[in-house]
């Protein structure tokens, strides 16, 4: 040990003497001009030697409400050594509905168990040596937890529901668990946006089957009426699904305070233009509220990069 701390700090013989401070240069220093600072910058693009999630969250209570039932989790890991590295995300937004602020025990608890279920599977892979594999499938887990969620909600909070659209990111790989009319979308720099789940509300499937027009629709009377939500009628059936995640791209997941306010051009030209992600989640907030805020405002935005 003593070794060690000599080769760290140095002999452990006290100095005998006592160094001279150095003069000062005699430098003159002249400030960058713009296209100096410019091409600086423009060459330190990030580069990641390993796959890594990066993630961001905004919310607001809007302009309209005073209350928020919405309730957002985000969970970004990374663990690398000598192994190869597996990104780990969990994103989760639910947005409760029901009187005498149920709807924000009904989100809340959605959002805590769902990511608690799933996190305590995952424990032992994470920050443990395991002993043996999940005996589960990754749609499995997220079905089990929404529905541990769905009787909790029953029990605790009856007439309350709420939506939930989670993201279980594991890898290059991500499994969506979905109910209601929150949205998670795939995000692209060329200016694509693509809805990954489908609303669970009437005005949907009013749509589905014929009955209302791309115009109608907009102007609904009846929007925010959901045939689904978490909490809410005896047997769940969440829409349980993998697939890639997007690269190059973003996922992004949302309440209908945002993306019933902002149009889709305008999520996808707010978050290219944006230095960062949390500078992208704050502006669509922003952009929500000026639009009026008539519902409380979540957003998750992710990213793989390396």
């Amino acid at each position: 040990m003593a070794d060690f701390f000599r080769k760290l700090f140095g002999s452990n013989k006290a100095k005998e003497t006592v160094e001279k401070p150095r003069q000062m240069d005699a430098a003159t220093t002249a400030p960058l001009t713009d296209q100096q600072i410019h091409s600086i910058i423009a060459s330190q693009t990030p580069k990641y030697e390993m796959k890594q999630l990066i993630a961001s969250v905004g919310q607001s209570v809007g302009k309209q409400r005073d209350h928020n039932e919405d309730s957002v989790l985000a969970l970004t890991s990374t663990i690398s050594g000598s192994s190869e590295n597996v990104p780990f995300g969990l994103y989760i937004v639910a947005d409760g509905m029901g009187g005498h602020q149920f709807g924000e025990v009904a989100s809340n608890a959605a959002a805590r168990m769902i990511g608690g279920n799933i996190t305590k599977k995952f424990h032992p892979y994470l920050y443990k040596l395991p002993t043996q594999s999940l005996q589960e499938s990754l749609q499995e887990v997220m079905e089990e937890s929404i529905m541990e969620a769905h009787q909790y909600i029953q029990r605790e909070a009856p007439g309350s529901g709420t939506t939930v659209t989670a993201a279980l990111v594991l890898g290059q790989q991500m499994t969506l668990g979905h109910v209601g009319d929150s949205r998670a979308y795939a995000v692209y720099p060329d200016g694509r946006i693509e809805p990954l789940t489908r609303d669970h509300s009437l005005v949907k499937r009013l749509e589905e089957l014929g009955h209302l027009s791309g115009d109608e629709v907009d102007n609904f009377p009846h929007r925010n009426v959901l045939i689904k939500a978490v909490g809410q009628g005896d047997a769940l059936e969440a829409d349980i699904f993998t697939v890639p995640f997007p690269q190059p791209g973003y996922l992004m997941i949302c309440s209908d305070g945002l993306w019933g306010v902002i149009n889709e051009k305008d999520i996808v030209r707010i978050i290219n233009e944006a230095p960062n992600l949390h500078r992208a989640c704050q502006s669509m907030v922003e952009a929500a509220n000026a639009a009026g805020g008539p519902d409380n405002i979540t957003v998750i935005l992710a990213q793989l990069v390396g």
